[in-house]
């Protein structure tokens, strides 16, 4: 059994870990974020990719990156999942570009954030990387892949945990012979690739139990993915605790936390669908029983539902809920107002911390569909921030929208996409950082 040793190029990240373990559980998001200007990712399409094109995208994802990294710094995310597209075409088109080196400077100054905040990150290979395929091309591109999200955090000089989480892939009509191929295939990669890589149960194919099988032979770390294990279980009558309790077991001698992925069933859709917004109720149920088991949230709204879970499992203050508040109100106030004038109420008692009463009216209020009246009401609240500011094409367009959408012509989108195309033309960092033009 493989076990990565704590020596050489790992010393660097004992006093990061040694930080790591005064923190309590960590809840995080992957990828993306609403609401945070500046921080969206760009790729191209293959025929455009070329060296001059790629390290432009390079450059404005890093600085995405970096946003979103002073956003999760600001509001105490400690988790977070980097994207795969951070460097388009890693692992094929940009595989001969000397990235790393172009963008040391950058790659260090993001590096050296995420060390000094405690942060943990990851890269999650998507679906394409498939390390037992049976097409020995598949697995080589599978391999490169792996090498590529490796490079990226070895590049910000990152430990070994800040993990790389993959699927086990496909069984190709012989279960045992596919897990079999993963081990050997496994043993053949890059150490430092090994150090890194965690696996994890899917919806489909390799349920949580094949998975352990697999840590068992190869000393491979767990990641127990809840909502996969509903949709395939490996036991239906086994609970999500007694399996989580079992991979904590693979985490043990490895450099890392143990982590789950967390996510909830989107009620109208095809099983295994992550829901729009993590309910808290139920959230809070499931965490309670975990003990201390870092959360990656797997869901729509992403950052939104990492910082309402934050703020429902710790008592952050008064002025975090106000914060957050301040980021929703606009778009409760076009589905409830009801909801709108009880969450102002529940935040006047500045000694209380209703975060749960908060956050449960945020989500009945989020349910509703606006209607034509209370939508036009919180447009117009949002349009006093720009109307002794607007020059008279402005007026007009908002007007026209206005007027189109109150006919039953027109769109709410068109109405708050003149709205949001103002809040950044003059700035408007309130509107720009809420939520009402995410939702």
């Amino acid at each position: 059994m493989h076990h990565p040793k704590i020596s050489g190029r790992n010393l660097s990240c004992i006093f990061t870990l040694l930080m790591m373990c005064y923190y309590s559980q960590m809840i995080g998001y992957a990828c993306l974020a609403l609401g945070v200007p500046g921080s969206n990712l760009k790729t191209t399409i293959l025929k455009h990719a070329t060296q001059e094109r790629l390290y432009a995208l390079i450059g404005l994802n890093l600085a995405a990156l970096e946003v979103l990294l002073d956003y999760n710094i600001k509001n105490g995310i400690r988790l977070f999942r980097i994207s795969s597209d951070l460097i388009p075409f890693g692992s094929s088109a940009a595989k001969s570009l000397p990235w790393r080196t172009h963008f040391a400077e950058a790659l260090g100054q993001i590096g050296g954030k995420i060390r000094s905040s405690g942060m943990r990150v990851s890269m999650h290979p998507g679906q394409y990387t498939v390390l037992n395929a049976l097409d020995p091309e598949v697995a080589k591109s599978a391999v490169l892949d792996l090498d590529y999200h490796c490079q990226v955090l070895d590049a910000m000089g990152l430990g070994p945990e800040h993990k790389l989480i993959l699927h086990l892939g496909g069984a190709y009509g012989d279960s045992d012979a596919a897990k079999a191929r993963f081990v050997s295939r496994w043993r053949d990669l890059n150490p430092a690739v090994q150090n890194r890589l965690v696996i994890e149960n899917d919806d489909r194919i390799f349920t949580i139990r094949d998975v352990l099988d697999v840590s068992l032979r190869a000393g491979i770390p767990v990641v127990f993915d809840n909502l996969h294990n509903a949709v395939n279980p490996a036991n239906p009558c086994q609970a999500d605790l007694d399996w989580i309790r079992e991979a904590a077991g693979t985490w043990k001698g490895y450099v890392g936390r143990q982590k789950i992925h967390y996510s909830q069933q989107d009620p109208g859709k095809r099983p295994g669908a992550h829901s729009p917004t993590i309910r808290v109720g139920p959230f809070l149920q499931y965490q309670e029983a975990l003990g201390d088991v870092d959360i990656m949230l797997e869901v729509k709204d992403k950052n939104l539902s990492a910082i309402k879970c934050i703020n429902c499992t710790s008592n952050r203050g008064i002025a975090a809920l106000e914060v957050e508040w301040s980021r929703y109100k606009y778009a409760i106030l076009e589905r409830d107002a009801n909801a709108y004038q009880a969450i102002r109420r529940l935040l006047k008692d500045k000694e209380a911390y209703p975060a749960l009463e908060m956050y449960q009216l945020v989500e009945q209020a989020l349910d509703k569909e606006p209607t034509a009246g209370s939508a036009a009401n919180a447009a117009q609240h949002v349009w006093g921030y720009f109307k002794d500011r607007a020059d008279k094409a402005e007026k007009r367009r908002w007007e026209a929208a206005m007027r189109r959408y109150q006919e039953g012509s027109g769109r709410l989108s068109a109405v708050k996409g003149v709205l949001q195309r103002l809040s950044m033309k003059y700035g408007e960092n309130y509107l720009n950082s809420g939520y009402y033009f995410a939702l």
